[in-house]
């Protein structure tokens, strides 16, 4: 390991109010009774964190759209057989509910033996019958799809769990399928995720059939703040160099309960023995006693003299991995915190995979999409008694001068950095921005902290029941149409998601000296959305670009101005950090406006951590990396710096000026420059 010193690029409190594990009289914890709310839709989106209970929010729709609404039938299809576990029986009648969750063990065909393609014919077996739950996976029925066609589903609820492996891309057969179910019209849908953005460029859903949707979104920080047990959580990513089993133990605690997702083969962290890994970290932890008779878990002894219960997933031998999968299943061990202290695993226990009692989850290597690191997070996130603290971290082979793979170390660095910039946007309270007007005034339910709310300034107001800020914003551009609307109030993490992946833009953001902040802020926030919503107008792009900015930026700058009130007081952060960060900003800049957040680097706070968690050699040999290959301007960059220009001249009367001492002013200047010479090579050719 490159430093002792580990620090977390996110860290997190909450308030441990209780309220999003109490359940209402119909048994309904919050995010199952406002999807429930919504009972009536034919098609709907739910969004919600790990561990929040979307599995039985959807028994309370199903049962609901069979008894009262005229449905035949629900088929819930889930990604792999494993998850199919989450729709078992459920006595819901006594926690209040009206009626019970069954599914006879015929038609819960993730476990049923045999191939997805050879379970087909049980599907059609179903609809035809008068049962009425169905259980199979993504691909069961993709091949149903395919044999029979969309018509024979007419009149039942599809349910999509996981829903963030649908793509809009037409290479994606179960997004296809779902385009085909909804332009025939003729079935309900719920879909269900706790990670909307799929981590590649890929939309889930393309706009006109999105519209159709319904949406029930659910926070993180609600879920988190809501806990009783839970009260921090820290995301890092930590460097280290040499096998990284030989270093393991400098961010891996004994005594923590934690799950290890060891590198794929395929990866550069990986030995290329993957059982030798396991064994290898097995020899670190302590001394190997046996295996365990009933479970198949390995017994190691530790320095402490403790005897560590370790449950290896990585095993071929398919009969000692089923024991061990078999074992970590157990229900009647559920509850039991002492069953098992680590799991290692390669490909397994990530999505779906619900262990209550897990405080730390370690990846080593990056992992393919932000996704599949969000899916490894929510194993940790779970409330449990007596745990307290939970944290996830990222471990990354440290760029090399020796190494021929250096630039795929670079890569690695900089997608880590995307992923935790994206969690803290993800567990961050929503914010509803609000231009601010000389008649603005408060807003009822918010909280304006000490002295209320100032007419003459801009005020950052609080909803805790909620979990959303207001944040009054000078200049701010408001969207006009619905779509724009609801992209701002629902989607800005999946446009963080998109600016944040963006290689250029978070290389030029952590590296290039020369960078002015609006290149990133205005140009590539800018072309990101153009891409993303094609349909919307200029002004409605602007409205969510700045939307999207405004909450990125006011999250790092929160967290920089919240780390100084931690310093004075010398206390540690509690779950009002982050508002009094924002509201801390917000007071120390004479006007809270869109100019000055647009001119904020999204990626200087991430900076400041990447220089503690990296050795002060390998962080120069990135910079030198990535300044070597800096691109000069492009031609569809110039001509959005002449677009801005233009709008700079509207409002100034005179075009930007190359000779400005304020560097975004020169830079709209060289983009109506680098036009120009482009339009006189052409005429001159």
């Amino acid at each position: 390991m490159s430093k002792n010193e580990l620090v977390p690029a996110v860290s997190v409190a909450y308030a441990q109010n209780g309220t999003s594990t109490k359940s209402n009289e119909l048994g309904m914890r919050p995010m199952q009774e406002r999807a429930f709310e919504k009972r009536g839709e034919q098609y709907l989106l739910i969004k919600s964190p790990p561990a929040s209970g979307k599995s039985r929010a959807l028994m309370f729709i199903a049962l609901d759209k069979l008894r009262n609404q005229g449905l035949k039938q629900v088929v819930i299809v889930v990604p792999e057989k494993s998850i199919g576990a989450s729709f078992h029986d459920e006595p819901l009648s006594d926690f209040g509910f009206w009626a019970d969750w069954k599914v006879e063990p015929k038609w819960n065909l993730c476990n049923a033996p045999g191939s997805d393609g050879g379970k087909v014919n049980s599907v059609k077996a179903f609809l035809d019958g008068e049962h009425e739950a169905l259980v199979c996976t993504h691909a069961t029925f993709r091949f149903a799809v395919e044999k029979f066609g969309v018509a024979v589903f007419d009149d039942r609820l599809i349910a999509i769990d996981e829903f963030h492996h649908v793509s809009a891309n037409p290479e994606n057969r179960l997004g296809s399928h779902l385009t085909q179910l909804i332009a025939r019209d003729k079935v309900h849908v719920v879909a269900m995720t706790g990670s909307y953005f799929r981590g590649d460029a890929e939309p889930v859903l393309l706009p006109h059939d999105e519209a159709r949707f319904e949406s029930v979104t659910y926070t993180y920080y609600e879920q988190l703040n809501g806990y009783r047990y839970l009260k921090t959580l820290d995301i890092g990513y930590f460097f280290y160099s040499g096998p990284y089993a030989d270093d393991i133990l400098k961010v891996l605690d004994p005594t923590e309960k934690t799950i290890i997702h060891i590198p794929s083969v395929n990866s550069r962290e990986s030995t290329k023995d993957k059982h030798r890994e396991v064994e290898h970290i097995i020899d670190e932890l302590g001394v190997w006693q046996g295996t365990d008779d009933v479970t198949g878990f390995q017994l190691v002894k530790s320095l402490d003299g403790r005897i560590l219960r370790i449950a290896d997933l990585v095993d071929d031998e398919p009969a000692k991995r089923d024991r061990v999968s078999a074992a970590l299943k157990d229900p009647s061990q559920k509850s039991n915190r002492d069953y098992v202290d680590i799991i290692i695993a390669l490909g397994m226990a990530k999505e779906g995979f619900d262990w209550v009692w897990c405080e730390h989850a370690l990846t080593v290597g990056y992992r393919a999409s932000l996704t599949e690191i969000v899916q490894i997070i929510g194993r940790a996130t779970r409330d449990a008694p007596g745990k307290t603290a939970a944290r996830f971290t990222n471990l990354i082979a440290e760029p090399d001068a020796s190494e021929s793979a250096v630039t795929e170390a670079v890569n690695d660095t900089l997608k880590a950095i995307a992923a935790s910039l994206l969690m803290e946007q993800v567990l961050a309270p929503r914010f509803n921005f609000t231009p601010k007007h000389a008649d603005s005034g408060p807003t009822e339910g918010y909280d304006y902290g000490e002295g209320g709310y100032d007419p003459d300034k801009c005020n950052v107001g609080v909803n805790e029941e909620t979990g959303q800020y207001q944040v009054e914003i000078k200049g701010l551009t408001e969207p006009k149409s619905e779509e724009a609307s609801r992209i701002c109030e629902e989607d800005l993490n999946e446009v963080i998601a998109s600016f944040v992946q963006d290689k250029t833009t978070v290389e030029r953001g952590l590296f290039d000296e020369e960078l002015v902040p609006e290149e990133l802020t205005q140009v590539r926030m800018g072309k990101i959305i153009k891409e993303r919503y094609p349909e919307l107008d200029d002004e409605d792009k602007e409205a969510v670009r700045q939307h999207a900015v405004a909450a990125l930026n006011l999250t790092q700058k929160a967290k920089e101005a919240a780390l100084g009130i931690e310093s004075d007081d010398n206390e540690p952060g509690a779950n009002t950090a982050l508002i009094d960060g924002v509201r801390k900003f917000a007071m120390d800049v004479r006007d809270l406006d869109i100019d000055l957040i647009d001119r904020i680097n999204p990626f200087s706070e991430a900076y400041a951590v990447l220089a503690k968690a990296m050795t002060e050699d390998s962080l120069k040999q990135v910079a030198a990396i990535i300044s070597a290959k800096r691109v000069q301007l492009t031609p569809e960059e110039a001509r959005d710096l002449a677009r801005r220009a233009l709008k700079f001249k509207q409002e100034r009367g005179r075009l930007p000026d190359i000779t400005s001492p304020d560097a975004w002013e020169r830079r709209m200047a060289e983009g109506v420059a680098f036009l120009a010479r482009m339009k006189q090579e052409a005429h001159g050719g």
